[in-house]
């Protein structure tokens, strides 16, 4: 059997569900391969080095989350210094870092490594490196491109797949040569956003107690939701019965509970963490969430346009991802969810709903296909 490992981390949810979906279609394609999920937070003893960890009680992974699903969107700021501490403590304990990761790669003898994280490629590429040299080194960007520096693309020998031509230019600067650099037709989202849905949308509307014909959104914000859904809800009770709402709420309980006491005359239907996600975009028109490339990439995946929020606040990466929408015209960015309702509105009209919705068509994201077709190709190229 071909071990294939794959690295992720908890900060976010792209990481995770991009490792998962590959590992999906590699079971179903690569029956001789065998992928393992890596957990670099368990093998290298991250929380325990963590120098932000050992001040606070929470690594930066748990802090991020924290702040998206309370909503503290003044403190998105700090964010940068939380990158900032990052890569201060992967160098602070990189010889420690090395020799963990060096142990699990002697110990489990993977036959190719896939980073689905930023921040350690360096670390781990030198790692394999001394540990398995004929081992290939491969990092999929879950972002629509980098956000040097020594973020995702470092200067050195590894494979690299990027989702856009910018994440290919910056891989040519960095002294990539084109071998090392394979591009998808957009982000590494699960395969279940591909399986056909035969489903009647009016009839399972009606099963939730939706309207069959209404003007349908859904909202979601991660897998921690987010106190701004809270408003969006409210913000939007002034369409009354010309619209309905899905909100998603992932693991914030607290949040669903909230949004059912809220309801006003407005239909909504509310629930928390699902796998479910391509069948509720089936039954809504139009997503509402943060700029997320992953939950963004779903959504055009299910031809749903978009809003989303872009200001002062945004991080780096996920500006990337409100240029995408803008440039592709694929639905609407705001620079403040206050603004919602005008979104809305201006989305709904027939004209412009029409529009985003041509252009989303032109969209075929194939990417996690594309991405174990290139592993192939990686593990078959000569050493």
């Amino acid at each position: 059997m071909t071990r294939i490992d794959l690295i992720f981390y908890s900060g976010g949810g792209g990481h995770r569900s991009t490792a998962n979906a590959l590992s999906q279609v590699i079971k179903k394609q690569q029956p001789n391969w065998q992928p393992q999920l890596v957990n670099i937070e368990e093998i290298a003893n991250i929380e325990q080095a963590d120098m932000f960890y050992k001040i606070t009680g929470k690594n930066g992974n748990d802090i991020y989350n924290l702040v998206l699903k309370k909503g503290w969107t003044f403190l998105i700021p700090l964010f940068p210094l939380l990158r900032t501490l990052a890569k201060a403590n992967i160098r602070q304990n990189y010889s420690e870092l090395i020799a963990l990761l060096e142990n699990h790669w002697r110990k489990n003898q993977p036959d190719l490594v896939v980073s689905c994280i930023p921040f350690y490629n360096r670390v781990l590429r030198e790692s394999l490196q001394k540990a398995i040299p004929t081992t290939p080194f491969v990092t999929i960007l879950t972002d629509f491109a980098d956000s040097p520096p020594h973020f995702w693309i470092e200067p050195q020998e590894q494979f690299l797949i990027c989702a856009t031509e910018q994440a290919v230019e910056q891989a040519r600067a960095l002294g990539h040569q084109e071998k090392q650099i394979f591009r998808t037709s957009g982000l590494v989202i699960n395969p279940r956003f591909y399986d056909p849905i035969t489903i009647d949308r009016r009839s399972e509307r009606q099963r939730l107690d939706l309207d069959p014909d209404l003007p349908t959104g859904l909202v979601l914000f991660g897998g921690y939701g987010s106190k701004v859904i809270l408003e969006i809800a409210q913000r939007l009770e002034c369409f009354q019965d010309k619209l309905q709402l899905i909100f998603l709420c992932g693991q914030n309980e607290e949040l669903a509970s909230a949004l059912r006491q809220s309801q006003g005359f407005q239909k909504r239907f509310v629930t928390t963490f699902t796998e479910d996600i391509p069948y509720y975009m089936h039954l809504a028109d139009f997503f509402i969430g943060k700029p997320g490339p992953g939950s963004l990439s779903e959504a055009a995946a299910m031809k749903l346009p978009v809003i989303t929020e872009r200001n002062f606040f945004t991080m780096s990466q996920e500006r990337l991802s409100c240029e995408w929408i803008t440039d592709k015209e694929l639905g609407i960015v705001i620079s403040n969810f206050h603004n919602i309702e005008r979104a809305v509105e201006k989305l709904i009209q027939p004209e412009n709903y029409s529009h985003y919705q041509a252009n989303l068509n032109t969209l075929n994201n194939q990417a996690v296909f594309e991405t174990v077709d290139i592993l192939e190709k990686i593990l078959k190229a000569p050493i």
